[in-house]
C-alpha cells in the first residue's frame, strides 16, 4: 500500500469520511508528499509546514485588491485602513478553520460540503465557488494584461489573451513537486513586499494619519460609495475559494494521521497561515497607504485605475523607479494569483462533483471564461471600463463569501463532524459572528444598490 492509499485508508475512519470506498484523498497527486519531521527543533518543523499559507495569502494580495485598494486610498484617504485590518483578522480567523478543517478530517471543504449537504445544495454551493472563481480570475486577467502593457506596451486584449498560456507554468512546477510551487509562490511575494516597501519610503506618509485610519469610523456604513469599496476590499481580502484551496493544501504536509499528530499540524498550519497573512495585511494597507499619500493629499482622489497610478507615481513620489516597481509588483501578483485560483478550482470541481478534467483543461476553461468579459469590455469601453469591471469582480466576490463562510464555520463547531477538534465555544461564537457580519454587509450593499 502506497503512502497516499495508506493516508486515505486512515481518513476514513473520521467523522468526515466519505461512504464511497474508491473516493480518492483531496489533490491526490501530492497529498501527503511533503515530509514532516517527527523530532527536532521546532524550526525545522515550521520549515516544514511553511508554504501553504503563503499560497493562500496570494489570494489576499491578487490584483483585485490593488483596485479596490486604490480606490479607497484615492478617494477616502486613509479611512478605509481599518477595513484592510478586520478583513485580513477576519482571514486569519476564518483559514485558521479551514486548516483545522483539513487536517482534522482528511477533507477539504467542498468534500465537506458533498458528504453532508443534498446534492441540490451542493449544486448550488459549487455554482456559487465556481462564480467566485471566474471573477477572481477575472481581476487576475485584468491586472496581468494592464501589468504587461504598462511594462512591454502589449494592447490590453492582447494581454488578456496571452493570460491564457499561464496554464502550462502551473503544469511545470506541479510537475517538480508541490515544494517547487511554494517556493515560485514565496520568491515572487518576496518581490512584491520589497516593491512596495521602497514605495511606502518614497511616499513618506504621516504616521499619526495612518494610526487614525486603524480606527473605525461610522461613515463606512452610512456613506454609500465608501460602503462599495469596502464591501470589495472584503471581497477581495477574504477570498471564499481560498478556504476551499487551504483546506486541501495542508494535507499535502505527511504528517501522523493520529489524534497527536493531527494537533501538531494544526498548530504549524496555524502559525504559518497567520504569519503569511500579516504580510498581505502589510501588503494590502501598503497599496491604500500609497494611494492616500500620492493622489488623496495632491487632489488627484478621482484615480482609481491602475493605468493612471501607474503615470502619476513617479513624478508625485519623486522617484524615478516608483511607476516601474508598482508594475512589477502588479505582473507578480498576477503571476501568483494563476497558480492558487488554479488548484482552487480542481479541488472545488473534484470536491463537489467528483469531475476529474486534466488541469490544463480546467485552467484554460476558467480563463477562457474570464476574458471573454475583459476583450468585450475592453473592446467597447476602454480602459475605464476594465477599471470599473475590476471593481466589480470584487464585489461579485464578497457576495459569493456566505456560501464558503456559513459550511465552514458550520462544520468546525458541530461535535458530532469534528470530534475532539470541535473548536471552542468563544472560537465559535467568534466564528459565527464574523460570518453574521458578513451577512448583514453583503444585505446592507444589495439593499443600498438596489433601492438607493
Amino acid at each position: 500500500m502506497t503512502q497516499i492509499q495508506e493516508a486515505a485508508a486512515q481518513e476514513r475512519a473520521w467523522k468526515f469520511a466519505s461512504h464511497d470506498e474508491d473516493d480518492r484523498p483531496s489533490l491526490p497527486e501530492v497529498n501527503s508528499t511533503v515530509k514532516v519531521p517527527h523530532a527536532g527543533s521546532w524550526i525545522r518543523r515550521l520549515i516544514a509546514f511553511l508554504g501553504p499559507g503563503y499560497m493562500i495569502s496570494v489570494g489576499y494580495m491578487d490584483p483585485g485588491n490593488w483596485a479596490t485598494d486604490l480606490a479607497g486610498g484615492a478617494q477616502f484617504g486613509y479611512t478605509l485602513l481599518t477595513v484592510i485590518m478586520l478583513s485580513n483578522l477576519m482571514a486569519i480567523l476564518l483559514q485558521a478553520l479551514s486548516a483545522r478543517l483539513g487536517i482534522a478530517t482528511g477533507r477539504d471543504l467542498a468534500q465537506a460540503c458533498r458528504d453532508h449537504y443534498p446534492r441540490p445544495v451542493n449544486l448550488a454551493l459549487w455554482f456559487a465557488c465556481e462564480l467566485a472563481i471566474i471573477a477572481c480570475d477575472l481581476a487576475e486577467v485584468i491586472g496581468t494584461a494592464i501589468a504587461l502593457q504598462l511594462l512591454f506596451g502589449i494592447p490590453l486584449i492582447g494581454g488578456a489573451l496571452i493570460t491564457a498560456l499561464d496554464a502550462f507554468l502551473l503544469l511545470l512546477l506541479m510537475n517538480k513537486g508541490f515544494r517547487y510551487l511554494e517556493a515560485f509562490v514565496i520568491a515572487l511575494l518576496i518581490v512584491i513586499a520589497t516593491c512596495f516597501a521602497i514605495q511606502i519610503a518614497a511616499a513618506s506618509p504621516p504616521v499619526a494619519a495612518i494610526l487614525h485610519g486603524f480606527i473605525p469610523s461610522p461613515a463606512i456604513v452610512t456613506n454609500h460609495e465608501m460602503l462599495y469599496i469596502a464591501m470589495g476590499i472584503i471581497g477581495a481580502t477574504v477570498m471564499p475559494h481560498n478556504l476551499y484551496l487551504h483546506s486541501s493544501i495542508v494535507q499535502t504536509r505527511a504528517y501522523k494521521r493520529t489524534e497527536e499528530g493531527r494537533r501538531d499540524a494544526i498548530k504549524w498550519a496555524t502559525i504559518d497561515s497567520t504569519v503569511a497573512l500579516m504580510l498581505a495585511l502589510f501588503v494590502n494597507a501598503a497599496i491604500l497607504i500609497v494611494a492616500a499619500a500620492a493622489f488623496h493629499t495632491t487632489g488627484h482622489s478621482d484615480v482609481a485605475e491602475i493605468g493612471q497610478a501607474y503615470e502619476l507615481l513617479s513624478p508625485l513620489l519623486g522617484l524615478g523607479i516608483a511607476s516601474t516597481l508598482f508594475a512589477v509588483a502588479l505582473l507578480a501578483s498576477g503571476l501568483n494569483s494563476t497558480v492558487t485560483a488554479t488548484l482552487a478550482g480542481q479541488i472545488v470541481m473534484e470536491g463537489f462533483l467528483r469531475l476529474r478534467i486534466p488541469h490544463w483543461a480546467r485552467r484554460l476553461l476558467t480563463r477562457g471564461l474570464a476574458i471573454i468579459p475583459v476583450v468585450f469590455v475592453t473592446a467597447i469601453y476602454g480602459e475605464k471600463g476594465t477599471a470599473n469591471l475590476l471593481v466589480l469582480s470584487q464585489v461579485v466576490l464578497s457576495m459569493q463569501l456566505p456560501f464558503a463562510v456559513i459550511p465552514l464555520v458550520q462544520f468546525v463547531t458541530n461535535r458530532e463532524k469534528m470530534g475532539s477538534f470541535t473548536v471552542s465555544r468563544n472560537i465559535a461564537i467568534l466564528s459565527w459572528a464574523v460570518a453574521a457580519i458578513i451577512l448583514l454587509l453583503n444585505f446592507k450593499l444589495l439593499y443600498d444598490t438596489i433601492f438607493g
